[in-house]
């Protein structure tokens, strides 16, 4: 029987701890610096006092470890690669909270409204780089040089997707005109890239060759399209009880999610209907999110999503069954995607 919780409980704190080590630097002058992004991480208070605020599910230092083990090789070996993609995904939170103007994460301040702009970029900058040192500690740790080297490039990459997808996402902000086929290209990068990349790094760890850490990578990307898109669906008909957002959150923001693209490259009444709604400049009513939630019934763009979702969930599990992993370790992953999925596994 899998055990997630105790998988979790064993090892996260091991991610913890290094966490801490990489970010336990900063001579005195640039200490402020430092207690910024112990902040951001929920360690410390704006004060600089000792914290312990909700500091998010730490998914994807879990995948790197269950990957690794299920790959082969002891989870202990890829620590430091955990330790690096939950440090690059807090570096694109703190930049993402400054450029979508957020003024709250994990119900806190975030932390630029109170830092600044200016030096919560610098604090992110800084994350980001102590996220590539905590990943060369790989070569420290029993990983070859070659493996070490490869999970770098690998993680280089994954920034430049991350980077690629948050441009997409903001220029979707100020366009009419957003394809379906962009949109998948974004949450590609902007979603699925650090849990394919976590996916991948701890097969690399684990010493796994090209093609078979290739299947992680998939395995990965997929189960982030999934998620992304599941979660699309919620934005505009989840249980506001469940998901912690209004109802149609998504309809009053306007954003442009699988649902409403869809929706809008349909060849139907109800398109054109849509689009005059979604082209005004005022703030919807209730009585227009009643009738933009009539239009998407009309198109059938929940049920598309779902079958999209669903479509890439499939594809996520296929590629775990590729990849002839060790038993315990592939039990693991199937079913921490089955969470994310919020299915039984």
């Amino acid at each position: 029987m899998i055990d997630i919780k105790s998988f979790t409980r064993k090892w996260l704190p091991v991610v913890e701890t290094h966490m801490r080590q990489t970010l336990s630097g900063g001579d005195t002058y640039s200490q402020g610096m430092w207690g910024m992004m112990r902040y951001h991480l929920g360690w410390e208070d704006e004060r600089g006092y000792p914290d312990s605020a909700p500091q998010g599910k730490r998914v994807r230092p879990l995948v790197v470890l269950m990957s690794c083990q299920a790959a082969g090789s002891d989870p202990a070996q890829a620590i430091p690669a955990a330790a690096a993609v939950e440090l690059l995904h807090n570096f694109s939170l703190i930049h993402d909270d400054i450029e979508d103007n957020s003024p709250t994460r994990r119900h806190r301040p975030t932390l630029w409204t109170w830092a600044g702009v200016a030096q919560a970029i610098n604090a992110g900058d800084a994350m980001f780089t102590l996220a590539r040192l905590a990943l060369l500690d790989l070569s420290g740790g029993g990983v070859s040089d070659r493996r070490t080297l490869q999970a770098v490039r690998v993680f280089d990459e994954t920034s430049l997707r991350l980077t690629e997808g948050q441009y997409m996402d903001i220029s979707f902000e100020t366009r009419t005109e957003v394809g379906v086929a962009e949109y998948l290209a974004m949450i590609a990068g902007k979603t699925a890239a650090l849990l394919a990349a976590s996916a991948q790094l701890g097969a690399i760890v684990a010493g796994a060759d090209e093609e078979r850490s290739g299947q992680y990578w998939r395995f990965g990307h997929e189960l982030g399209v999934s998620f992304q898109i599941q979660d699309d669906i919620l934005g505009i008909w989840g249980d506001e009880a469940l998901t912690g957002k209004s109802a149609a959150s998504d309809i009053l923001t306007r954003k442009k999610t699988l649902p409403v693209l869809y929706a809008l490259s349909q060849s139907n009444p109800a398109n054109e209907s849509l689009r005059q709604l979604y082209a005004r400049t005022d703030e919807f009513s209730p009585a227009d999110v009643s009738e933009i939630l009539d239009l998407l019934a009309q198109t059938g763009a929940r049920e598309h999503a779902e079958q999209v979702a669903e479509h890439h969930a499939q594809a996520a599990l296929q590629a775990l069954a590729a990849t002839g992993g060790e038993l315990e370790g592939t039990a693991l992953l199937r079913g921490l995607a089955m969470q994310l999925l919020g299915r039984a596994s």
